[in-house]
């Protein structure tokens, strides 16, 4: 048998799932007496510090219609542009403010959207 390089082995290891690698792991602790705990562990204290950074910069707005304004035809056009709802649907949301137009967008998505409904004359913010 030819020995293996170690680009050689990652590139075998990229093909397996990851039940069968879970599966070699463990046959490699029994073969060599050795674990894998200890890298894992390290792993999983940088895991929750890096969780908790990312959770500070916020990626899922919700866009609120807090009230139409005067040109409520314009903003029932946007309601429907930005949305796949139809006139009835969105004349509903618009007659309802305060509420939800879009729920977990992103925030470029969530900036554009309100940016298209104040131009129509809405009141917007973004939660």
């Amino acid at each position: 048998m030819a020995k293996l390089s170690t680009d050689e082995l990652l590139e075998a290891f990229k093909e397996l799932t990851l039940i069968e690698l879970s599966e070699f792991v463990k046959k490699f602790e029994e073969t060599f007496e050795v674990t894998a705990a200890a890298p894992v562990a390290a792993a999983a204290v940088a895991g929750p510090a890096a969780a908790a950074e990312e959770v500070e910069e916020k990626d899922s707005f919700d866009v609120i219609l807090e009230s139409a304004g005067e040109k409520k035809i314009q903003v029932i056009k946007e309601v429907r542009a930005l949305t796949s709802l139809g006139l009835g649907e969105a004349k509903a949301v618009v007659d309802g403010a305060p509420k939800a137009v879009l729920e977990g967008a992103n925030k470029e998505t969530a900036e554009k959207a309100k940016a298209q409904l104040e131009e129509a004359g809405a009141t917007v913010t973004l939660k």
